[in-house]
């Protein structure tokens, strides 16, 4: 459910119709609704209810402050990948001991910068890796709270850019090289074992891989805890798909018992990396027309955003829909709705049934929260687009247009 709805023939974002947003702070621009990311994670969490368990936000998906804020008045743990996510998420007023640092290549530098701040733990991805975080922890004489990521060689069934937990990814170690390595863990004095971690991949529809990763990792669990190590926790990763068109994920209720039920009896905490599934369907990218044009093959219809505002759709083939702010009457015609950047690839949807559109018509790309302005760029020297947070009847910007100055600022001639 989302509150971008329909009413008196023009599309509202809760109580404030689209065309005003444009009006005030032009096109393109990102419009986030509070309701529904308030919504989503009330769900989520409830869904866990009685379970000891804390949903840890992926901040890649949307690390816009105003939503990370958002979250965090929620009662929301937050999963990084960087120190600049980290920074982020405690500007936004997050205690970092609700902190869990994921990513394959931190450096000793972010590793350090998370141990001063005191996060809750790090999510630990091969060998060398355990020895940096290790030497780090000794120079500053403290203990890093690790768990080691496994690779259950699990086939997630979504697209090969976003699986995480073949024998192919870049992702994890594998169960045994894992068991070693905890092993290991004894002889290193600045590491302390809390927890094991699984993320298989993400926009996941499909219940049965989900439930083969997390009883391969609720093993390994049982076995280490037999063995003496201090567990506390176990990271079942997020994932959990969303619907761009026609796809049919198991509901959040279904999801919570898929990955709990191998960890009854085991007395670890569950945490969970829900990202899309919070935020994707909570914002639209607001686009106007720009112009319209025909080939002897096609019909386009050329809008001021772009792939730099949306990469999904270049980066995966992803279909995001799209419609008219304001249908006009007339019969629906098939149109590619493409962007002002120089590619090929610059197209936000193919082959899409539209009303008749003309130049200045405002359109939505939806389902646009997640990996949208997080993944955007300034290719073709494209200023980003501003981002608005609505709530109930009124918005506010939460990040301004940036400038051609923002664009080259810290550049030497």
């Amino acid at each position: 459910m989302n509150h971008f709805e329909s009413r008196r023939g023009a599309l509202w974002c809760e109580g404030v119709p689209l065309s005003r947003i444009a009006q005030a702070v032009g096109t393109p621009a990102y419009v986030y609704s509070s309701a529904t990311l308030e919504r989503h994670y009330a769900v989520l969490s409830q869904a866990f209810h009685g379970i000891d368990h804390h949903l840890c936000y992926s901040v890649k998906a949307c690390s816009t402050l105003a939503v990370l804020k958002l979250f965090a008045r929620q009662g929301a743990w937050f999963d990084i990948v960087s120190g600049g996510e980290l920074e982020r998420v405690s500007r936004a007023g997050a205690d970092p001991a609700r902190v869990v640092f994921a990513g394959v290549g931190k450096t000793r530098d972010e590793m350090a910068l998370a141990l001063r701040r005191g996060i809750a733990l790090f999510n630990v991805e091969s060998a060398e890796e355990l020895q940096a975080l290790d030497e780090v922890a000794r120079r500053l004489k403290r203990k890093a709270p690790f768990a080691l990521r496994v690779n259950p060689e699990v086939d997630a069934r979504t697209h090969r850019y976003i699986a995480t937990g073949l024998k192919t990814s870049k992702f994890g170690v594998p169960l045994k090289e894992a068991r070693s390595l905890y092993a290991h863990s004894r002889t290193l004095r600045g590491l302390t074992a809390v927890g094991i971690d699984s993320h298989i991949g993400s926009q996941l529809t499909d219940e049965r891989p989900m439930r083969e990763a997390v009883t391969a990792v609720a093993a390994m669990y049982r076995d280490l805890r037999a063995a003496g190590f201090p567990l506390r926790y176990l990271d079942v990763g997020g994932g959990l798909g969303i619907t761009y068109r026609a796809e049919r994920p198991p509901s959040v209720e279904r999801y919570a018992q898929v990955v709990s039920a191998p960890l009854r009896g085991l007395g670890a905490t569950l945490l969970v990396e829900p990202g899309r599934m919070l935020v994707g369907n909570a914002a639209v990218l607001l686009t106007r027309v720009l112009y319209r044009k025909r080939t002897p093959a096609k019909r386009f219809v050329v809008v001021d955003a772009a792939m730099n505002d949306l990469m999904r759709p270049a980066l995966y083939e992803a279909y995001h829909g799209i419609e008219a702010v304001a249908p006009r009457a007339g019969a629906r015609q098939k149109v590619d709705v493409a962007g002002p950047v120089c590619e090929s690839a610059d197209v936000l949807g193919k082959d899409r049934l539209l009303p008749p559109l003309e130049q200045g018509d405002l359109v939505v790309v939806r389902t646009a929260g997640a990996y949208a302005m997080s993944m955007a760029s300034n290719y073709n020297s494209r200023p980003r687009a501003p981002e608005v947070l609505v709530r109930g009847s009124k918005f506010r910007v939460v990040r301004q247009r940036e400038t051609v100055n923002d664009l080259m600022r810290g550049e030497t001639t």
